[in-house]
């Protein structure tokens, strides 16, 4: 089937009562009716003519993506998953992190100490520095 000619077109607008905008430009129909029948809306109407003429229609939406509202629900469901998991993981850890501080107290060693050991041991050497510094000119002000 070949393009539809200038006066097919008009015929086929007019019958769609479409009206154009002031400027005298071309304006689309959200809806169609053909001949006085039931009102189609456009994209309706334009995929059952593609399907006529043998243009391939556009694939239906896969089940696998599952997009609602512009979100990838399974790639949403695999980052939650992840997050899940690894939290759990830190919990665990948590716990097994516990599990030796009690095992230092029981050995006789103090855990606030110890704690604080782990922080020092986070710092860069020159903060360690600043901090002990600091710590040895407050202690001499307040006369400790």
């Amino acid at each position: 089937m070949g393009r539809m000619s200038k006066a097919n077109r008009a015929a086929m607008v007019a019958a769609a009562g479409m009206v154009g905008p002031p400027s005298g430009g071309r304006m689309a129909p959200s809806t169609i009716s053909i001949n006085g029948g039931p009102e189609v809306p456009f994209p309706v109407l334009k995929a059952a003519l593609d399907t006529v003429r043998g243009r391939d229609a556009p694939p239906p939406p896969r089940d696998d993506d599952n997009d609602v509202g512009g979100i990838a629900v399974d790639r949403l469901r695999s980052i939650i998953d992840r997050i899940e998991r690894l939290e759990e993981e830190r919990k665990a850890l948590g716990s097994d992190i516990t599990d030796i501080y009690t095992e230092a107290k029981s050995a006789g060693f103090n855990v606030k100490v110890v704690r604080q050991v782990i922080r020092l041991r986070k710092m860069e050497p020159a903060e360690v520095e600043e901090l002990e510094t600091l710590l040895d000119l407050y202690r001499r002000a307040l006369g400790m």
